[in-house]
């Protein structure tokens, strides 16, 4: 329990405002805020339920249709020859075991089942007699368009349940409009699998004879020549494959569009040898390359030449279009022009006029079909481009591609590190073929090839001359662009600023980060043109090997640009701090960039951005809870007798910063060396608020004696006296705290004395009140104490959330659960708590204990879309949550969903360091286990809840005294009778 016990269980954060620190830092800030609150229509649909019988004879009805599916799916699966049909029926079993475990609403899917078993009929009809090796493409067309649409529910009805330790337990509803979305996409599929439809795709286009006369059109007709041959090493492109050539097979032309090294011309070659498009295009299949040529020196005659001759044909006159013209005419043809950028970016101008209007014409052909592949987006205008832009490949496949070139026997031991590794050239292909084949040709070991990447970085992919063969040339080959010299030295600072900054450039904001570069729009306009960056959610961006060449190869940014990025930031974060909320948007969009920036600062003028660091710390904590990359270097950072003093507040901020985030190791390892350097500096009331944060991180984990020992050890220490009166009353209070749950002692003799700060009078008061109610004191006079400390003008916002939190106890114990209710809404209606809240946690266990289940189920799950931000920002919220659910369970008789939840509890107890929850859990069990009539396994968890309270320093008969919301319903006595030594527990204690 937190320091307002039953209710609000918050480590008291603005209780440790001291005059030694430069902030008030309050107990509200330690746990989430909601940022959205769940859609007021969902919650009314959600409550137009169907009764519980009803409802759940359905479900029982639904769960069995269901395995008798899943079941017939996986004994399918296990027949069918072709590696893609066995996937597909896979993720439609995952889709069914997903519904049938997780999801609220399985009657709606009645539906999809249907489907379900349509798709598990068809596979196993059509992949008849077929094997991988002889697996015709019509049929691959189809499977793959399946494959494609039941990943996109697979991806969908995954993403509502959750990870990590709640994967288990969260149950999500889908509306039945995206059910019925699903429904009609698979249909559009199955479609595919009719005969009649697989015979239409297969295009047949008969051949025309030339017969063209060539002295009248200057045409000389020679032996064109062949495309190229389809890469060998070509791997996590099929699903592209299959959707270009569909696109080409209709008369579509294609951009693909892309850094150097992302794969477009090996693209284009694979598609060219797709059997669609042999059977459409035949021998008319052209492959006309530009590489090599100078964009400032090509001119429109050059590009003539290559275009006829890769048509095998000679051009004569001045028109040297018609010729081209007729011969494209006279039957189907499919061109690539790879290294489109040669020409988009020529400078002569009569290539400037001609080529893009030649591409245009030659466009218009009905008969003919362009494929451009280009660095540039500058594509021949009046031109009805489909652009694609290519991606990445995906970590299997950039495995595969890298594993197929380096073969070293001992990769298997380090392949994680190999992982990581072509994740941070963001799976670019270039660059993972110049990584694998520097690491084969060299006969480096995966350890050693780890090494040269961190001592050498993007020198490792330069092993060679051409654009093939060095990722330098390729990045030169789009520096030397006559559209980004004509930038002139800008554009390379530009470039640079981006790559230092690993959020990239906040386009909205560049101009106020960067106002002495004039042109900056310009400049990331011509960048992006040309794929050297990209833009995503406002930020210009550049892809990992990019990024790695040009911090290499180029200086760091310009100092004048480095101290205009720190002169928009710092003082963004200083308004943060001063303000709360001034800035904050910033503080949450450029997080990572900010941090960098005082991490490189930190580095090179640490005496500068200390105090931005500490604030920086600050903002995070009150705007985006995230653990910071900033630790290491602020641990690292060197102490002497000018660093003791900045270090230990940006330690005591990285303390608070975890403790949000319940990482109580990192926290409390943060504090203690605060601590340790304010005693070394004499800062005395510092290091007593770094050891209550301490002792209040042992009691919020139910390690009460620790907390307790950790204060009276402080006390009995050399820094007692150097300690004011007001921070002796904090001290004092933290200690009454921790007695108040480790001993019988009377409650007149906690919370007794006063200080000379007026708030923290009041809190004393507070809980001098509170604490006599769980011992048993005048329920009507606590109640009218509280009421006063409510009426009381100078009440700080914790003091009355405190009261409130109090009279809603007084009123829940009293059996006046609609008043309880009442006072739990009007705290979440004050602070603006939202559905993963504490309060909220707390309602729903009160409609628990008024029989109301249904009810308590719906306020206990947060909204899907706030599920992984709540997991984020507080793991202690999800203890309480699980805890909360095994009771309502408990309540409701449902005992085996009861058993998941408290289980789930435990292991999340275990992996925080908490005891009181787990101790609560364990009883839990043991009720189960003693109403279920097993009272071995009973005894069992009733003894390990006896040790964990004997370890926490609770007396066991007040195990729930200062948490009455978590009480167990009184018909639960298995523990009862094990205190008591009755019944089967006879002799026990």
């Amino acid at each position: 329990m937190h320091l307002s016990c039953a209710v609000s269980h918050r480590p008291p954060a603005e209780w440790l405002a001291s005059e030694d620190l430069p902030y008030d830092l309050k107990l509200s800030q330690c746990y989430s805020k909601a940022q959205n609150r769940k859609d007021s229509e969902n919650q009314s649909s959600d409550a137009r339920q169907p009764s519980s019988e009803t409802k759940e004879s359905k479900d029982e009805n639904m769960s069995q249709l269901l395995g008798v599916t899943i079941a017939a799916i996986n004994v399918t699966q296990n027949l069918v020859p072709v590696d893609l049909a066995k996937g597909i029926l896979r993720t439609v079993a995952n889709i069914l075991m997903i519904v049938q475990s997780v999801i609220k609403n399985k009657s709606d899917f009645l539906a999809i089942v249907n489907k379900c078993k349509t798709i598990r009929e068809i596979l196993e009809r059509v992949t008849k007699d077929i094997t991988n090796e002889n697996l015709p493409r019509y049929l691959a067309h189809a499977l793959l368009e399946l494959k494609s649409s039941v990943n996109n529910i697979n991806n969908e009805v995954i993403s509502r349940k959750g990870t990590g330790l709640l994967k288990r337990f969260f149950s999500a509803t889908i509306d039945r409009d995206q059910i019925s979305s699903w429904e009609k996409d698979i249909d559009r599929v199955l479609i595919l699998f009719n005969t009649e439809a697989i015979t239409g795709i297969a295009m047949r286009v008969e051949r025309l004879a030339l017969g063209l006369d060539g002295n009248t059109t200057g045409l000389n007709v020679l032996k064109s020549t062949e495309p190229p041959s389809r890469p060998s090493m070509f791997y996590g492109r099929d699903d592209l494959v299959v959707e270009l050539t569909t696109l080409v097979v209709n008369g579509e032309h294609i951009a693909l569009i892309g850094p150097g090294g992302m794969g477009k011309s090996s693209l284009a070659k694979a598609i060219l040898h797709e059997s669609l498009i042999i059977e459409k295009f035949a021998d008319r299949r052209f492959f006309v390359t530009y590489e090599g040529l100078d964009p400032s020196t090509i001119t429109f005659e050059t590009f003539m030449a290559r275009f006829a001759g890769a048509l095998g044909i000679e051009i004569a006159g001045a028109d040297t279009l018609r010729p081209i013209s007729t011969f494209l005419r006279s039957s189907s043809s499919l061109i690539v022009l790879d290294n489109a950028e040669t020409f988009e970016e020529a400078s002569a101008s009569s290539a400037l006029e001609k080529i893009p209007s030649v591409i245009a014409e030659i466009a218009c052909i009905p008969t003919t079909v362009l494929i451009l592949t280009s660095r540039s987006r500058r594509s021949a205008p009046n031109v009805p481009w489909i652009t694609k832009d290519i991606p990445p490949l995906d970590s299997n496949s950039a495995k595969e591609a890298f594993f197929r070139i380096y073969r070293s026997a001992g990769h298997k031991n380090v392949e994680g590190g190999i992982t990581n590794l072509l994740q941070e050239l963001e799976f670019h292909p270039l660059s993972i073929n110049l990584l694998a084949n520097a690491a084969q040709q060299n006969g480096w070991s995966p350890v050693m090839l780890l090494e040269r990447w961190k001592d050498r970085h993007s020198a490792v992919l330069d092993h060679g001359e051409g654009k093939l063969q060095s990722l330098s040339h390729t990045m030169q080959l789009s520096l030397n662009s006559p559209s980004i010299q004509k930038l002139g030295e800008e554009a390379r600072h530009t470039l640079v600023i981006i790559a230092f900054l690993p959020q990239g450039l906040n386009e909205a904001l560049s101009k106020h980060i960067l106002p002495s570069i004039l042109q900056i729009d310009t400049i990331c306009d011509v960048l992006w043109r040309h794929s050297l960056v990209y833009r995503q959610d406002g930020f210009v961006k550049m892809l990992a090997p990019i990024r790695h060449y040009v911090r290499d190869s180029l200086p760091l940014p310009d100092s004048t640009y480095l101290q205009e990025i720190r002169t928009f930031y710092y003082p963004t974060v200083q308004q943060c701090l001063e303000e709360r909320n001034g800035h904050a948007d910033i503080i949450t969009s450029d997080h990572l960039n900010i941090e960098h920036i005082i991490a490189f600062d930190l580095a090179h003028i640490p005496e500068v951005t200390y105090p931005f660091c500490w604030s920086f710390l600050q903002c995070l904590k009150w705007h985006l809870p995230r653990p910071t990359s900033l630790t290491p270097t602020i641990f690292n950072i060197v102490e002497d007798p000018s660093t003791r003093t900045p270090k230990a507040h940006c330690l005591w901020n990285l303390g608070w910063l975890y403790m949000t985030l319940s990482q109580h190791t990192e926290s409390m390892k943060a504090f203690n060396a605060a601590g340790a350097l304010c005693l070394a500096t004499g800062k005395h009331g510092m290091a007593a608020q770094c050891v209550i944060a301490c002792a209040d991180i042992y009691r919020c984990q139910g390690r009460i004696l620790q907390s307790q020992q950790v204060l009276e050890d402080f006390q009995r220490s050399g820094s007692w006296g150097y300690l004011n009166e007001p921070t002796k009353a904090k001290v004092w209070f933290f200690l009454d705290t921790a007695r108040m749950y480790t001993s019988p002692t009377s409650a007149d003799e906690l919370f007794v004395r006063s200080s000379e700060d007026h708030i923290w009078s009041l809190r004393f008061k507070l809980w001098y009140w509170r604490a006599k109610f769980y011992n048993g004191g005048d329920i009507v006079q606590v109640n009218t104490h509280l009421e006063d400390l409510l009426q009381c003008t100078s009440t700080g916002n914790f003091v009355r959330r405190g009261a409130l939190e109090g009279l809603a106890e007084v009123a829940f114990c009293e059996g006046r659960l609609s008043e309880a209710m009442a006072i739990l809404q009007t705290i979440i209606e004050n602070e603006g708590q939202h559905s993963y809240d504490i309060p909220t946690i707390l309602k729903a266990l009160v409609a628990s204990n008024q029989g109301n289940h249904a009810l308590a189920r719906e306020l206990i799950n947060p909204a899907p879309g706030l599920f992984q931000f709540f997991v984020l920002r507080t793991a202690f919220v999800f203890l309480v949550r699980s805890y909360a659910s095994a009771c309502i369970e408990l309540a409701a008789g449902a005992y085996d969903r009861a058993r998941s939840y408290f289980l789930a509890t435990i292991e999340g107890c275990d992996i925080q360091g908490h005891l009181n929850f787990k101790a609560y859990s364990k009883r839990g069990l043991g009720e189960i286990a003693f109403v279920r009539g097993d009272s071995a396994l009973a005894k069992q968890c009733f003894m390990e809840t006896w040790s964990l309270g004997t370890e926490m320093g609770v007396p066991l008969r007040h195990l729930y005294s200062y948490e009455p919301f978590y009480v167990l319903p009184d018909r639960f006595r298995g523990w009862s009778l094990f205190l008591e030594g009755q019944g089967p527990f006879a002799n026990m204690i």
